[in-house]
């Protein structure tokens, strides 16, 4: 299970709580990157094989992940966002790592040299990145790989823009594409 936000703050008869987590059965990422593939929903087998599809692809789309997948144990139904398309799969025939990788590299329309860019660790040091940080640092590095020169990231107060400014820095200046680098906040 994998839980990327702890829910809605809720306000009702002046009382504060949150709202239901949201948690995926499964995210896929491509290794050593946090780079998010795919999410797969397992339902009990007494479900239809789609059962979970729309919950994997509400997910998927929080999460930015170019495929979701629903699962009863019994096969796979894909929903591959880069085509639209939506198919059943066999438990022998779900993607490998590393069909799903080049099928992400595929749809994002990215070279050799774009990739390794965009796979460029993060700075970890004792945090990880909350998964709408992520989403930005990866879609700001894609952007600067392709080679856009101007971004503009607008994030809401308290959501960690230091944060994410730092991250993007510091792919940009260990992958040489920046040498100097001024933040102005």
């Amino acid at each position: 299970e994998y839980s990327y936000t702890q829910g809605c703050i809720e306000f009702a008869n002046n009382a504060i709580k949150r709202g239901k987590l949201k948690k995926a059965d499964y995210l896929l990422k491509i290794p050593n990157t946090q780079i998010n593939l795919a999410i797969i929903e397992a339902k009990s087998s007494d479900k239809h094989i789609s059962e979970g599809l729309s919950q994997a692809m509400n997910y998927a789309k929080d999460l930015h992940c170019p495929f979701a997948y629903a699962s009863n144990g019994s096969g796979f139904i894909e929903y591959d966002f880069f085509t639209g398309q939506k198919r059943e799969l066999s438990l022998d025939n779900f993607p490998t790592p590393s069909e799903l990788t080049s099928r992400y590299y595929k749809g994002k329309d990215l070279d050799k040299e774009q990739i390794s860019i965009t796979q460029t660790p993060y700075y970890l040091d004792k945090s990880t990145p909350r998964y709408y940080q992520a989403n930005a640092i990866n879609a700001v590095v894609e952007a600067v790989a392709k080679g856009q020169k101007r971004i503009l990231l607008v994030m809401a107060t308290g959501t960690g823009k230091t944060y994410t400014a730092f991250q993007i820095a510091h792919i940009l200046y260990h992958t040489k594409i920046a040498k100097k680098i001024l933040y102005l906040a």
